[in-house]
C-alpha cells in the first residue's frame, strides 16, 4: 500500500507500452477480464433489483423492539399469557365535542368504533374494555349484599332513561379517569393486540391495522360520512378521534417513511450536483452516482434474499450506503481524472488508481462494516436488523465502488477537458493560488506552532465536550412518543388523553409470581399491598392498582361498606371471596390460577429519570422481600419495557464503542504498520465522539435505541477521511520527503476529495432535519455533525499530530 509516489507513477499514453502482467494478482484477474466483471455485475443488478422490487417490504413487530435476553423482558415473555392487556395494546378516544359522552348520538357512534374495532384483525377481542364491552362492570353494596352489571344496561335503547341508568352506573363502576375522561366529554376503548393473527398465523401488519383506525373511525366519523353532514358541515362533525398506542405509533412511522424517499432523491441530487461541481465532467460524474445507487439495488436485493424486511430504523440504512458510496468513489475517480491529466491512458489511470487506493478503501470499508457489525452486540432485533442490512451494504460497496466503478472508468474515462482542468487546478493549488491558499493554511499545522495550537484548542473541546457529555441521559427525555415531532397528530392525541384522564398510559407493572392460588393467601396480598403503598410515594407515580385494592373494597362492601374492613383480612374465605368478586370486574388483576398477579403502577411520564427511580425502588423492594414462595419479578407493561430497553442500551454504549474503537485501531495498524500512525488516525475520531454526545446533550437528546447506532457509524464511516489522507502522506513520507512536503502532496491527491466527501456526506443527510419523522432529524443532524468533524479532524489534526508523532517515519 504504501511504496508508491505520485510522480514516480509513468505517464502511459498508449496501452501498448503498458505491461497488462503488472500490479498484483487482484489487479491482474479484475483488469484483465473487465467485460466479464461488466457482465457478472450486470446480472447480479437485474437480480438482486427483481427481489428488491417484489419481495421487498416496509414492516415492524412489536416483539422484534424488545431486548429479548434482558432479565425483565424474559419474564415478561414468559408470564405475558398472564398479563393480558400490559403487552402491546393502543387506546382509541372518542371525544364529543359539542357535549358529553350522554348524548345518544354519541354513543351510537362509540357502539359503531367499538363494533369496527372488535371485528378488526389483531385485536385480543377478550380483553376489549370500553362503555359497550360487557366486561366493563359497576358494582355497589346494598342491605341485601353485592348487586352489579355492565355499565352499559343491557335494556339502553337511547332514551333519556337509559341515558340516566348510564350516568349512575359509570359513577358507581370508578372508570372516571380511566375509561371516561374526567370531563366527561370523551370515553376510552381499551385494545389489547394480538402478536400474530388467529386465523392466518402471520405476524399483525401494524401498518394495516393504522390504516384500518384511520380509514374507518377517523375517515368515518371525524373528517366525513354521515355524523359529521349531520352537523350541518362536511367534515366537521361534533366527533374527534383520538388513538394513541405502539400499533398506531408505527403504522405513523411506515406512513411517513414514504417521504423519507424524497429526502433519498434530495441527497442523490445534491451529491450529483457537488461532485459535478467539483469535476465538471458529467460521464465520472454519473458513473459515481450510478455504482453507489447500484449498491443500493444490491443491497436492498440481498435483504429481501434473505428473509429481512425494511423497518423504521433500517429504512436509513440506504442512505448510509449511498453516501458512503460516494465518498469511496470520489476517491476513485479523482485519482484517475488527475493520472488522465498527466496524459496516462484512461486504463492505465484506472489500475494505477486501483493499485493506490484499493488496500486503503478495503481498510476504510472494513472499519465502516465494524461500525455497523457491532451493533450486533445490543440485544434488540430491530437494532441487529440494521446491523446486518448496513454490514449487507457495505459488503457490497467492495464490488461496486472499489471494483466496478475503476473498471467502468477505464472504459468511459473522463472528459479530456476536465481531466486538464483537475491538472491544471492542481499545479496553480500546489502555488497557492485558488483553493491552494486553504491547502497552504493547512500545511502551517505541521508546523510546531501551529501544531501546537490545534492541538491544544482541541484538548480544550475534548475537557469541556466530556464534562458537558456527563449530563448525556439515556431514555427519552420528552413526553409522548418521541420518534414523532412534538406537533404531530399522535402527539397531540396523547397530549389530550394525558391531560383529560386520570391514568395514563404508561404502566410499569411488577409480577408476583406464586404456586397456585398463592396470590390468594394473606402473606402475598400484605406483600404486594406493601410494593404498591411504597410505589405510590414516588414521585412520578400517579397511583398503583392491584388485587389488594379490589379485595379492599369487596371486603368493606361485604360489611355494609364499614371503612374499618377496608382491610386485607386473615381469614382465607373472605379473602377468596373477595378475589372470586374481582374477577368478575377486573379479570386481568391474577391469572387463572391466581399464580401470578402484577403490581401495576401508573406513570405520570417515560422519562429517563422517571423510569430509573421506579426500576431501583421496585428492584430493592424485590431483592428483599422475595421469598421461595413469593417471587416479584420486573416487568411488564409499556414503562416497564422502556425501562428494560434504556438498561440494555446504557450497557450497550460504552461496550459497542469500545470494540468499534478496537477493531479501528487494529485496522489502522495493519495498514499503517506503526502504533504512532493509528495515534494520529484515532484521535480526531475521540475528539468527535466526545463532542457529539455534547451536542445531543445541547440539543435534548437521550441516547436510545434510534441514536445510539449513530455514534458507532460516526466512528467507522469517519475513520475514512484518515485511512485516504494518512496513507498518501506515509507513503510521500517513506519514500524520503519531509513531513511538510508530504502532507502537502497527500492533500493535493486525496485531502482536497475528503474535504468534497465530507461536505457532500453532511449536505446529504442534513435534510433528513426537516423529516417528519423525529429520530430521522435527530440522526440526520448528529451525522452532518460527526462528517464535518471528522473531515475537519482530518484536514487539521492529523498534520498537527504528524509533526509530534510521524516526522520521521521509517
Amino acid at each position: 500500500m504504501g511504496n508508491y509516489e505520485l510522480d514516480t507513477m509513468p505517464v502511459i499514453r498508449e496501452l501498448k507500452g503498458f505491461d497488462a502482467r503488472s500490479g498484483n494478482l487482484l489487479e491482474r484477474l479484475i483488469f484483465n477480464n473487465r467485460m466479464l466483471v461488466v457482465l457478472a455485475c450486470l446480472l447480479a443488478t437485474l437480480a438482486l433489483g427483481y427481489y428488491a422490487a417484489t419481495r421487498l417490504t416496509l414492516s415492524a413487530s412489536f416483539e422484534k423492539m424488545l431486548p429479548q435476553s434482558q432479565p425483565f423482558i424474559k419474564n415478561y415473555l414468559e408470564h405475558r399469557q398472564s398479563l393480558r392487556g400490559l403487552g402491546n395494546s393502543v387506546r382509541v378516544v372518542v371525544e364529543n365535542t359539542e357535549g358529553d359522552i350522554f348524548d345518544p348520538r354519541y354513543l351510537q357512534v362509540l357502539k359503531e368504533v367499538n363494533d369496527q374495532i372488535f371485528v378488526t384483525p389483531g385485536v385480543d377481542r377478550a380483553w376489549m374494555k370500553s362503555l359497550w364491552t360487557p366486561a366493563v362492570r359497576w358494582t355497589e353494596v346494598t342491605e341485601e349484599g353485592f348487586r352489579g352489571g355492565p355499565v352499559m344496561p343491557d335494556s339502553y335503547d337511547g332514551s333519556a332513561q337509559g341515558v340516566e341508568q348510564l350516568r349512575m352506573n359509570i359513577a358507581r363502576s370508578g372508570i372516571v379517569g380511566s375509561l371516561v375522561g374526567n370531563n366527561f366529554k370523551s370515553s376510552m376503548i381499551f385494545v389489547p393486540l394480538l402478536e400474530t393473527d388467529p386465523v392466518t398465523g402471520k405476524a399483525i401488519d401494524y401498518q394495516a391495522f393504522s390504516r384500518t383506525l384511520e380509514e374507518k373511525l377517523r375517515t368515518t366519523y371525524e373528517f366525513g360520512g354521515d355524523h359529521a353532514r349531520a352537523a350541518g358541515e362536511e367534515g366537521k362533525g361534533p366527533i374527534k378521534i383520538r388513538v394513541i398506542g405502539f400499533a398506531k405509533l408505527i403504522g405513523d412511522l411506515l406512513d411517513g417513511l414514504v417521504q423519507v424517499m424524497m429526502y433519498f432523491g434530495a441527497a442523490a441530487l445534491i451529491a450529483t450536483a457537488i461532485i459535478y461541481f467539483y469535476t465538471r465532467c458529467v460521464c465520472s460524474t454519473v458513473l459515481v452516482v450510478f455504482c453507489s445507487m447500484i449498491a443500493v439495488v444490491w443491497q436492498l436485493g440481498l435483504v429481501a434474499l434473505l428473509g429481512y424486511n425494511l423497518d423504521p430504523f433500517s429504512i436509513l440504512v440506504p442512505f448510509l450506503v449511498f453516501a458512503i458510496g460516494i465518498s469511496h468513489g470520489a476517491q476513485k475517480m479523482n485519482g484517475i481524472m488527475q493520472d488522465v491529466g498527466r496524459g496516462t491512458h484512461q486504463l492505465v489511470a484506472a489500475r494505477y488508481t486501483f493499485r493506490r487506493l484499493f488496500l486503503a478503501g478495503l481498510t476504510a470499508l472494513l472499519a465502516d462494516a465494524v461500525g455497523f457489525a457491532v451493533l450486533m452486540l445490543i440485544d434488540i432485533p430491530v437494532i441487529q436488523d440494521l446491523a446486518i442490512a448496513a454490514s449487507i451494504g457495505v459488503a457490497v460497496l467492495i464490488f461496486t465502488n472499489l471494483v466496478l466503478l475503476p473498471v467502468l472508468l477505464s472504459y468511459f474515462g473522463v472528459s479530456s477537458k476536465a481531466a486538464e482542468r483537475s491538472l491544471r487546478g492542481e499545479s496553480e493549488e500546489l502555488g497557492g493560488k485558488g483553493l491552494g491558499a486553504l491547502w497552504s493554511f493547512l500545511d502551517r499545522f505541521t508546523e510546531r506552532r501551529w501544531a501546537t495550537a490545534a492541538l491544544v484548542v482541541a484538548g480544550l473541546l475534548a475537557v469541556l465536550g466530556f464534562v458537558v457529555s456527563l449530563q448525556l441521559k439515556v431514555g427519552d427525555l420528552d413526553p409522548g412518543a418521541p420518534e414523532l415531532r412534538p406537533d404531530s397528530r399522535y402527539n397531540r392525541d396523547n397530549a389530550y388523553i394525558t391531560s383529560n384522564y386520570s391514568l395514563s398510559s404508561d404502566l410499569f407493572a411488577v409480577m408476583l409470581k406464586t404456586p397456585k392460588e398463592g396470590c390468594l393467601k394473606y402473606e402475598s396480598l400484605v406483600e404486594a399491598d406493601r410494593l404498591g403503598w411504597l410505589l405510590q410515594q414516588q414521585p412520578g407515580v400517579q397511583t398503583t392498582v392491584s388485587l389488594v385494592n379490589a379485595v379492599r373494597q369487596i371486603t368493606a362492601g361485604s360489611y355494609e361498606g364499614n371503612p374499618k374492613w377496608l382491610t386485607i383480612a386473615r381469614n382465607q374465605n373472605v379473602l377468596n371471596y373477595g378475589a372470586q368478586q374481582a374477577s368478575v370486574n377486573n379479570p386481568e388483576l391474577f391469572n387463572t390460577d391466581c399464580s401470578m398477579m402484577p403490581v401495576v403502577a401508573y406513570l405520570t411520564d417515560h422519562k429517563a429519570e422517571t423510569l430509573d427511580h421506579v426500576v431501583k425502588v421496585a428492584e430493592g423492594f424485590a431483592r428483599e422481600h422475595s421469598t421461595q414462595d413469593r417471587q416479584f419479578m420486573l416487568a411488564a407493561g409499556s414503562a416497564g419495557i422502556e425501562a428494560a430497553t434504556n438498561i440494555v442500551v446504557r450497557e450497550a454504549s460504552r461496550t459497542m464503542l469500545f470494540y468499534v474503537y478496537g477493531a479501528v485501531i487494529l485496522l489502522c495498524f495493519i495498514t499503517f504498520r506503526s502504533w504512532r500512525a493509528v495515534v494520529v488516525a484515532v484521535v480526531p475520531l475521540m475528539l468527535t465522539s466526545i463532542l457529539c454526545e455534547a451536542l445531543m446533550v445541547w440539543l435534548g437528546m437521550g441516547v436510545k435505541v434510534a441514536t445510539l447506532p449513530v455514534i458507532a457509524l460516526g466512528v467507522g464511516i469517519g475513520v475514512d477521511y484518515a485511512l485516504y489522507l494518512l496513507s498518501v502522506q506515509l507513503a510521500h513520507q517513506r519514500a524520503g520527503l519531509p513531513l511538510g512536503v508530504a502532507y502537502r502532496n497527500a492533500v493535493a491527491f486525496t485531502g482536497k476529495v475528503v474535504a468534497l466527501v465530507g461536505i457532500t456526506l453532511a449536505a446529504g443527510v442534513v435534510t433528513w432535519a426537516w423529516s417528519p419523522i423525529k429520530f430521522q432529524a435527530d440522526m440526520g443532524i448528529l451525522l452532518t455533525f460527526m462528517f464535518i468533524w471528522n473531515m475537519v479532524g482530518a484536514l487539521v489534526l492529523i498534520p498537527a499530530l504528524s509533526h509530534f508523532l510521524l516526522k520521521k517515519v521509517s
